[in-house]
């Protein structure tokens, strides 16, 4: 069952301040944002997402990495969702962190051509992606959160940004330092690596690689005790040396890990409740880097083009 969250008010309004990144212009996201122009917003988000995980048990996994890829590279502007438009725009998804990975583009798709027709020109693309996420892991059994909504979208791609998302190669320090990038500490590091509780990954990013004779696009549980549900049994596979992902399991087993990032997963793996709460401020959090908002950017018709002058 889902655990609804009350997250203290400084994480409802938090603005995060993030080094390298433009700044938004100043407008504070809000969970009421759409409450009179789109109202519906959050329904209408929830339906595409249930209709499609009937056909695809792994979209709401998918759809929370686009969320977190989006928002490591340029801030939460849904850059990661154009299409190449050249010269203008060099689509993100080919870098090696999302080609052929990152997967869910055609139900946001979906998800933006209903809430178009219910409310034409109002919702963003990137709070789409903030909204799918909260929804995904809400589905699967995981905790709850206010959204905060607001964002507008960018029209810039930053591909050089994109090929520095973090990686299942990644030491602990190299992790710490791309997350402390974005304004994220040890614990938003522990807390939203545990997303990794579902989903699948390619044997050719895990630990053991692939087996004899397994192409290197075979799937893995990321999970392999409950691989569809949200919960924290992710940290209990750490403890006992059986993450998927060296970048995983560098959490525990890095010499630095014991005055940092050990103390939080051992926190974690026996704690739930402790967990989604971490869980879900982290990802409000996360959420807020460096938005686009007020004025700044665009409110895309189509996801995957920047609006024409006359839109």
């Amino acid at each position: 069952m889902a655990s609804f969250s009350s997250l203290p008010l400084v994480f409802l309004f938090l603005v995060a301040s993030v080094h390298g990144y433009p700044p938004s212009s100043g407008s504070a996201l809000s969970a009421t944002f759409y409450d009179a122009s789109c109202p519906s917003a959050h329904d209408v988000v929830r339906r595409v997402i249930q209709d499609a995980r009937v056909s695809d048990p792994r979209i709401p996994a998918s759809l929370i990495r686009l969320h977190f890829h989006d928002c490591f590279v340029q801030g939460c502007d849904a850059s990661l969702l154009l299409d190449d438009d050249l010269p203008a725009i060099q689509t993100e998804k080919t870098v090696p962190a999302n080609d052929k990975s990152a997967r869910g583009f055609e139900v946001i798709d979906d998800i933006k051509a209903a809430l178009e027709e219910a409310c034409p020109g109002t919702v963003s693309c990137a709070d789409i992606l903030a909204l799918a996420a909260e929804i995904s892991v809400e589905l699967a059994g995981g905790p709850r959160w206010r959204v905060l909504l607001g964002r507008r979208d960018g029209t810039t791609t930053n591909v050089q940004s994109a090929d520095n998302l973090p990686s299942p190669f990644d030491s602990l320090d190299v992790l710490k330092e791309k997350f402390r990038n974005v304004n994220l500490d040890h614990t938003d590091l522990v807390a939203l690596q545990g997303a990794h509780t579902f989903g699948k990954v390619q044997c050719q990013f895990t630990r053991e690689n692939c087996t004899a004779g397994q192409p290197e696009g075979s799937l893995e549980n990321l999970d392999q005790v409950t691989p569809n549900l949200f919960d924290n049994k992710y940290y209990g596979n750490l403890l006992h040396g059986r993450a998927q992902l060296e970048s995983d399991q560098v959490m525990l087993s890095d010499p630095s890990a014991l005055t940092t990032t050990a103390p939080v997963v051992h926190r974690f793996a026996s704690n739930q409740q402790d967990f989604f709460r971490n869980f879900a401020a982290s990802m409000i959090k996360m959420g807020n880097i460096s938005p686009l908002t007020g004025k700044g950017g665009e409110i895309r018709k189509n996801c995957r083009r920047v609006n024409s002058k006359g839109y």
